[in-house]
C-alpha cells in the first residue's frame, strides 16, 4: 500500500496500550505503521518502577479477566494475569468480612490464557483468629461469610447480594447503556438498595473500580464497572503493569516502535518531530494521554482527571489476608484499597519479601506515608512501625473523569487521515482503551482500502470530539 511519497501509510503517535494495540491491528492488515513515543519507553501511565527486586506499579490499575479485549487484542496472546481471591475483603467497624465472590469463582467467558492463569494461581490462605498474645485483634481476624460479619450472620444478606450480582452479570450490556444516565451516587441512592449494602459494599468497591472516591462518573459507566467484576476476577499483570505493553510492543514487526521520538504536529498527511523534521505518511492516529491529545490536536476535549496515589511497602512479616483487595467501608482513613500483591503475583518481590501496595484516591495528605501507614495498620489489624517504604508514586493526571453524560464512543474518526484513540475516547480503563484502539483501526482501514478513496471529513465527528 505504500507509495513513493510516503514513508509510512500510517504513523502512530503514542506507544501506550491504545497506541500499540492500533498497530497490531493496521500491521496485521498490510499497512505499514510507524509508532512514535516520545517517552524512552513504551507504556505510557502502565508502568513499573524496579527497585531492589521489587516491581513496582505507578498507578496500579486494576484488570479483570472478563475483559474482552484482553482475549480479542492481537499480540496479548502471552499475557498471563494473576487473578486475586474471589470477591473483595472489607474492613468494617474493626472486623473484615468478604463480600462479592461469585459462586463459580470466576468467569465462562475468560479466554483461554486467563482460565489456565486461575487454574495454576495458589488457593490464598483464609485468615484465622489471631493465637494469643498476637498484635492482630480478634475481631478484625473473625470468620467470613459473604457480606456478613462473624456474630451478625443471617442468610438473607449475602444471598439477596450473591443474586444481585448474578442479575447483572446476565443483563446485556446494551440494557445496562439504555438505563437513565446519572450519578454513580445518585444511581444508587435511587434504586432503593439497603444502606448497609451501599456504604458497607458498593460504594468503596465503585470507588476502587472507578479510582473515583465521590462516585461522580456516570451511573452507565459505574454499571459496567459492577458487570466486569462480576462476570469475572479482579487480577494483575504478571511481573507488572508495564508488561502488557511491552508484549505488544516486542510482537510488532521490528522497526515499527521509535521512542525518544517527540512530535510537534500533525497533519492529515505528515507529522513533524522535534529529532527527524516531518514524516510523510497517508493517515495519522494521536493515541496520546487526553491532555497531549489536545495540543496536537487544537479544539479537542480535555476531561477532568482523577489523581491516584500508590504507596509501597515491603515487610518480611506480611499480614496474613490472603490474595484479597482489601477496602476500607468505614472511610477511616486515606487508603481507598490495599493488598500483598506479592502473595497475587510473586514475581513483583524478591524471595523472603513481601510487597503491600495501597492505592489513595483524590488529593493525599501532606505527609502521606505517615497516614497511610497508621491507617494500614488498623486496616491490617499490625504494626506498621517496622515495614520499609519503597515509593510514592503520585499521578495527579491518572484517569479521565467519566461524569454524566458520558459519551463512551467518542468519535475517533475526525478527518480522513486524521484520527484519535485512548481511554479518553470509551471508558477510562485498559479495557476502554484497547477498544478505542480496535475503533481507530478499524475506521484507518476503511478509509485505506483498496481502491477506495479517503473521504474527506466528517463534519459532526470534529464538532463532537
Amino acid at each position: 500500500m505504500l507509495e513513493p511519497a510516503y514513508q509510512a501509510d500510517v504513523v502512530v503517535v503514542g506507544a501506550g496500550v491504545a497506541g500499540l494495540a492500533a498497530a497490531h491491528r493496521l500491521t496485521s492488515a498490510g499497512v505499514t505503521t510507524a509508532v512514535l513515543e516520545a517517552a524512552p519507553y513504551v507504556g505510557g501511565r502502565m508502568s513499573t518502577e524496579k527497585v531492589d527486586g521489587f516491581r513496582l506499579d505507578r498507578i496500579g490499575q486494576l484488570l479483570n479477566t472478563s475483559y474482552p479485549q484482553l482475549a480479542l487484542s492481537p499480540g496479548l496472546d502471552a499475557l498471563v494475569l494473576r487473578p486475586f481471591a474471589a470477591g473483595v475483603l472489607l474492613h468494617n467497624d474493626g472486623r473484615h468480612f468478604r463480600a462479592g465472590a461469585p459462586a463459580h469463582g470466576g468467569s465462562a467467558r475468560s479466554a483461554l490464557h486467563v482460565v489456565r492463569a486461575l487454574a495454576s494461581a495458589p488457593r490464598p490462605p483464609v485468615p484465622r483468629p489471631s493465637a494469643p498474645g498476637s498484635s492482630v485483634p480478634r475481631s478484625s481476624a473473625a470468620p467470613f461469610f459473604d457480606g456478613v460479619p462473624a456474630g451478625r450472620r443471617g442468610i438473607g444478606a449475602p444471598l439477596r447480594l450473591r443474586s444481585a450480582l448474578g442479575r447483572i452479570a446476565a443483563t446485556p450490556v446494551e440494557r445496562l447503556l439504555s438505563r437513565p444516565e446519572l450519578t454513580a451516587r445518585e444511581a444508587l441512592a435511587a434504586r432503593g438498595l439497603p444502606a448497609r449494602t451501599v456504604d458497607g459494599f458498593l460504594r468503596p468497591l465503585l470507588a476502587a473500580l472507578l479510582c473515583d472516591p465521590e462516585l461522580t462518573t456516570s451511573s452507565r459507566c459505574a454499571d459496567l464497572a459492577l458487570h466486569s467484576f462480576a462476570s469475572g476476577r479482579l487480577c494483575l499483570p504478571e511481573g507488572g503493569a508495564e508488561v502488557l505493553p511491552e508484549i505488544l510492543a516486542r510482537t510488532l514487526p521490528p522497526g515499527t516502535v521509535h521512542t525518544g521520538v517527540r512530535v510537534t504536529s500533525v497533519s492529515t498527511t505528515a507529522v513533524t518531530t522535534a529529532e527527524h523534521g516531518e514524516i510523510r505518511c497517508r493517515a495519522v492516529l494521536v493515541a496520546t494521554d487526553a491532555r497531549a491529545a489536545a495540543e496536537l490536536l487544537p479544539g479537542l476535549r480535555v476531561p477532568d482527571f482523577h489523581p491516584v496515589t500508590v504507596v509501597h511497602h515491603t515487610t518480611d512479616e506480611p499480614p496474613e489476608t490472603g490474595g484479597y483487595l482489601l477496602l476500607d467501608a468505614d472511610r477511616g482513613g486515606p487508603v481507598a484499597h490495599t493488598a500483598v500483591v506479592s502473595r497475587v503475583d510473586p514475581a513483583r518481590a524478591p524471595a523472603g519479601r513481601a510487597l503491600v501496595s495501597s492505592t489513595v484516591l483524590g488529593v493525599p495528605p501532606a505527609d502521606t506515608d505517615t497516614a497511610v501507614r497508621r491507617h494500614l495498620s488498623r486496616l491490617y489489624g499490625t504494626s506498621t512501625a517496622r515495614w520499609e517504604t519503597l515509593a510514592v508514586h503520585h499521578t495527579a493526571e491518572a484517569v479521565p473523569a467519566m461524569r454524566p453524560p458520558h459519551d463512551m464512543r467518542r468519535p475517533v474518526r475526525l478527518l480522513a487521515g486524521l484520527y484519535v484513540c485512548g481511554d479518553h475516547r470509551d471508558t477510562s480503563t485498559v479495557q476502554g482503551a484497547l477498544h478505542s484502539a480496535h475503533r481507530a483501526a478499524a475506521a484507518i482501514l476503511g478509509d485505506l482500502g483498496a481502491g477506495r478513496p479517503m473521504h474527506r471529513a466528517d463534519p459532526t465527528a470534529r464538532a463532537a470530539a
